[in-house]
């Protein structure tokens, strides 16, 4: 099955975003007995064997531990973790996060944890903690906005491109411009002096316009989430409606901004102006992903699916190109087995439907069907989503349109590659109010 292609970085990002933010709930709301529930946060530079001894240093302390049944969880924990540092050679390239203890189940039942991972991106932060908690601080920090925008300032003295990532922001490249300015002195013709400025304009939109590939396009495609046009006279504009203007980025400017000053002030000022636009970037795209959505359902164009089992169905035929989610997707995928049989099935269920035992019999037997794994559907397809060559985008509901998608369409749907022919007839609801007025469908 082929695998999302690069163009779908940021989508993967999100969906790594997603994977953290779920942990980090899971882990905050985790409780232990005592001391015993160790954070560990070991930064992209740092040595296995500087962290190693640290922690044999850390068993020998807690061997002195007056309360037996503290001392014993601590030093379980601690060689948990030694033994997870042991499948490391070196530090992985974004640093190593271990989370290691015995939690207090909601059952009350005791439960080892032990989670170790690589973030999706470079966590600068050195942590060791031995408490009744587990600490979330330093992943919460990856997950601060760091989408990159573009800036292009430019006025009659020169032109500075530069990047906007998080609250660091990079001058990518910088240049002067001589222009003529609107009169000249005697000895030119007026036209010729005109015709002479025009040309010298032409270039310098000419030089800016090919300056912008350079900086803002790596690998043919657009490296920034949107791009920022700032300047004090008309050039910005000039720049923004000319031919030798890359298309793709044309696509993707988001605001254009008068500003009093050009180069590096200007671009601090630019960056101040554009502060509000700049935050609803991330919202405007997933308006569009939505409308986008709802455009080929109005359209008919049977490039669609909705609905958990249609969904499922075409992603595993490797039909859906893009997957839509919401976040907060609260149906859970069961594999069942049946017991005398052996034969397997899977259903998805809502919290509400899991009380009702018959989804969780075989229909035709009445046998009651083994539970052989529960998992969280969204959880499910952010780990499987690329091997059924999709890309898959988590949505909020805080929009008109995600909120429509929510309670319309059951937070699940994608566009798919060609059309597919589905039945989304559910006759289960005719059959309910057959019964009710007492008629026979049959005899229809």
């Amino acid at each position: 099955m082929a695998t999302a292609g690069a163009g779908d970085d940021s989508s993967d990002r999100n969906v790594e975003m997603w994977k953290i933010r779920r942990l980090i709930k899971s882990l905050e709301a985790a409780r232990g007995n005592g001391t015993s529930m160790i954070s560990l946060i070991i930064p992209p530079k740092d040595q296995i064997s500087r962290v190693g001894k640290m922690l044999a240093d850390e068993f020998g302390t807690a061997s002195n531990i007056k309360s037996r049944v503290n001392r014993l969880s601590v030093l379980g924990a601690i060689t948990s973790v030694q033994q997870r540092l042991k499948l490391y050679n070196k530090v992985p390239t974004n640093g190593l996060v271990i989370y290691c203890g015995t939690i207090v189940t909601d059952e009350g039942k005791e439960k080892k944890v032990n989670i170790d991972f690589e973030p999706f991106k470079a966590i600068n932060t050195s942590l060791y903690l031995c408490d009744n908690k587990f600490h979330t601080e330093a992943l919460q920090a990856l997950l601060a906005d760091d989408t990159k925008f573009g800036f292009i300032v430019m006025d009659g003295n020169g032109a500075l491109f530069g990047t906007l990532q998080g609250n660091t922001r990079d001058i990518l490249a910088q240049f002067t411009v001589d222009l003529p300015k609107k009169h000249g002195r005697g000895g030119q013709s007026a036209l010729r002096f005109a015709r002479l400025r025009v040309e010298k304009r032409h270039n310098y939109v000419r030089k800016v316009a090919e300056t912008a590939v350079t900086c803002f396009i790596a690998n043919d495609r657009v490296n920034v989430a949107g791009l920022v046009l700032a300047g004090s006279a008309d050039f910005k504009t000039e720049l923004a409606q000319s031919d030798m203007f890359d298309q793709r980025l044309q696509a993707k400017i988001v605001k254009t901004v008068d500003i009093s000053y050009g180069g590096e002030q200007g671009f601090n000022q630019a960056i101040e102006l554009s502060a509000d636009c700049l935050a609803s970037v991330k919202f405007v795209q997933e308006k569009k992903l939505i409308g986008k959505f709802f455009d080929e359902v109005s359209q008919d164009t049977g490039k669609v699916c909705f609905g958990v089992d249609d969904t499922v169905k075409c992603l595993e035929s490797g039909a859906v190109e893009t997957l839509i989610c919401w976040e907060n997707l609260d149906i859970m995928r069961y594999v069942l087995r049946n017991t005398n049989t052996g034969e397997k099935k899977i259903v998805y269920l809502r919290p509400n439907q899991t009380q009702d035992k018959s989804n969780l019999t075989d229909k035709d037997t009445g046998t009651e069907l083994e539970e052989e794994e529960k998992m969280a559907l969204l959880e499910w397809l952010a780990n499987e989503y690329k091997n059924f060559g999709a890309t898959l985008e988590i949505v909020t509901d805080k929009s008109p349109e995600g909120s429509q998608f929510v309670r319309g369409f059951g937070g699940i749907g994608g566009m798919l590659r060609y059309q597919v022919e589905l039945q989304h007839f559910d006759t289960s609801l005719l059959d309910d109010y057959a019964a009710e007025h007492d008629f026979d469908l049959d005899d229809y």
